[in-house]
């Protein structure tokens, strides 16, 4: 067996394989960069100006569960946020604000929506930040979306995820 060149704990493989996996990382932190600024860029209306971007719930259920389709129900651990974070940026561009209604994802696009069901409540929200950070957790929700679905700590949430794509 070939002795390994590389550092401990590395994996075997040519110095090329790694530098273009280095490359191909850069292209999506550019790409994703590129995303948030145009997101940042986009003008909100008089009823996000409340919300720091998001829809609120009124909107959300009656507006945009019109026209899209989602996929099948799954189940996942999701968690909250927000108190430490008010008056911040998110990752998609939005002021966080205590009625702020949306979720953060470590990989759907910004702006996705999703439903969520939690013991007999419903809201719709969009992916508006990074995260969650918790380990086995898939979502978390702001405030706004927390206290929609009366949802509180940590717990099992089902959600479908928009197929039509994003709205703005």
């Amino acid at each position: 067996m070939k002795a390994s060149r590389n550092r401990p704990g590395r994996k075997d493989q040519p110095r090329w394989k790694r530098a273009a996996r280095r490359r191909s990382a850069w292209r999506s932190r550019a790409a994703a960069l590129a995303l948030a600024a145009a997101t940042a860029a986009s003008i909100a209306t008089p009823a996000q100006a409340l919300t720091g971007g998001a829809s609120t719930l009124d909107a959300s259920v009656a507006g945009t569960a019109r026209g899209l389709a989602f996929s099948s129900m799954r189940s996942a651990r999701a968690t909250w946020y927000g108190p430490g974070f008010y008056g911040s940026r998110t990752a998609c561009g939005q002021v966080l604000r205590p009625q702020t209604i949306g979720v953060a994802h470590r990989r759907l696009p910004c702006g996705t929506p999703v439903r969520f069901l939690y013991r007999g409540q419903q809201v719709i929200a969009r992916v508006i930040d990074r995260g969650p950070y918790a380990h086995g957790r898939t979502w978390d929700l702001t405030n706004g979306a927390r206290r929609a679905l009366r949802f509180n700590g940590s717990g099992l949430v089902r959600y479908a995820v928009a197929l039509n794509g994003r709205r703005s």
